[in-house]
């Protein structure tokens, strides 16, 4: 079974309203106040909740309360990331979090010139905007959510002081992060999502569009800030579960024929469509026209990942043009565990079908890392790795009978 949760953002999405979502639909309140009791800054802030209306529905408002050690709110990118690093979360929960705390850089840093190491984050750059995000995907895996879907978002036209100046909603920073999400217009002002949500959203979807065939186990609604005529301003968090709702994604594959690029520049670009989102990315030899040698890039990414990864190989490769086509493939579901080797942590990928372990795979990389701290081969480090985890697994099957 699969646990799947699904975001119907009626009112739009911010990551206070996230929060209280979550809370509202079963997470324990504890796993957030745990989170932020982690970071260094634990004593500046804290977490309370209240029950309030919004339209009329009942819901759960989270207050993210800091101390007067936070002003001014704006702190550089590279400050909150470090925080992230530093604090002891959860793998998985922290893997998201650095990629939602990127991906907010990134645009800022498109948006407002910046190299991204000096990226200044005025708006958005307060400790809320970390607990935010932190606590979100803190939050879904202390439901155990296997697969996230979120709805269209709404969007509304209207005009916000920043301290950049006047800009037009939603933000610009909000539609660079949505890049592949479905919008709906709405005729009312202000802001129905925020760049914090958005960039939650773009690293927690698996897929947009309507609600998934699951049966119900709980329902959720996080408050915002204000009411706003004619729709309530919530947003709904679904759980359930599924037998084949994770069996097959829909991906994208961007295709480019090269026979004009040096070699030396191939694997910068298939570098770069990674870092732009895709889940894969390799090359095959070809003959092109007039008999020369030639080679396809091809890179494999998620829906809302495909204008950035066709961008990053439009801007690193010497091609005029991008093919694009849609395609399903059926997945496992995944986790992340971790086991320890020589005194150090390494990652292991776990993949499971229908509930079951059938693949279990060390990080390499980490395995890497420990490899030349001790000046072992890594083939010895992956193997203990794995017999490591493969012992950590059967323990947990027999323990739960």
């Amino acid at each position: 079974m699969t646990r799947v949760a699904y975001l119907d953002c009626v009112g739009g999405l911010a990551g206070d309203m996230l929060l209280g979502g979550l809370i509202d639909a079963g997470a324990p309140p504890e796993a957030l106040i745990d989170a932020v009791a982690s970071f260094a800054f634990g004593d500046e802030a804290r977490i309370e909740t209240e029950r309030v209306h919004r339209a009329g529905v009942a819901a759960t408002k989270v207050h993210v309360v800091l101390t007067d050690a936070d002003a001014p709110p704006g702190r550089p990118a590279s400050v909150l990331l470090d925080l992230v690093l530093a604090a002891p979360l959860p793998a998985r929960a922290k893997e998201r979090s650095l990629d939602a705390l990127g991906r907010l850089a990134a645009v800022e840093a498109a948006i407002h010139g910046p190299e991204l190491a000096e990226v200044f984050l005025h708006e958005l750059g307060g400790l809320d905007t970390l607990i935010d995000v932190c606590g979100s995907f803190v939050l879904l895996d202390a439901l155990g959510v296997d697969r996230l879907v979120c709805s269209p978002l709404p969007y509304a036209r209207g005009v916000a002081q920043i301290a950049h100046g006047a800009i037009p909603t939603p933000g610009p920073a909000t539609l660079e992060l949505l890049k592949g999400a479905p919008l709906v217009g709405v005729e009312a002002g202000g802001e129905f999502v925020t760049p914090t949500g958005a960039a939650i959203v773009a690293v927690a979807a698996d897929a947009w569009g309507e609600l998934p065939p699951l049966t119900l186990e709980a329902v959720g609604y996080g408050a915002g800030s204000r009411d706003v005529p004619g729709h309530p301003n919530v947003v709904r968090v679904v759980l359930g579960t599924a037998r084949d709702v994770a069996a097959s994604a829909e991906v994208v594959l961007l295709e480019a024929n090269l026979d004009d690029l040096l070699p030396e520049l191939i694997p910068d670009a298939a570098e770069r469509c990674v870092a732009a989102g895709a889940l894969d990315v390799w090359t095959a030899p070809v003959q092109m026209k007039k008999g020369r040698p030639g080679i396809v890039l091809s890179a494999l990414a998620r829906p809302p990942d495909e204008r950035a990864v066709a961008d990053a190989l439009l801007e690193h490769t010497s091609t005029l043009g991008v093919r694009v086509s849609t395609l399903r493939r059926y997945e496992l579901d995944r986790r992340t565990e971790e086991v320890w080797v020589e005194g150090s942590r390494i990652r292991i990928k776990v993949g499971l079908l229908e509930g079951r372990v059938v693949n279990v795979a060390p990080e390499h990389d980490d395995c890497a890392v420990v490899a030349n701290e001790t000046g072992r081969p890594v083939k010895q480090i992956w193997a203990e790795a794995l017999a490591a985890a493969t012992e950590q697994i059967r323990e947990v099957r027999d323990a739960a009978g």
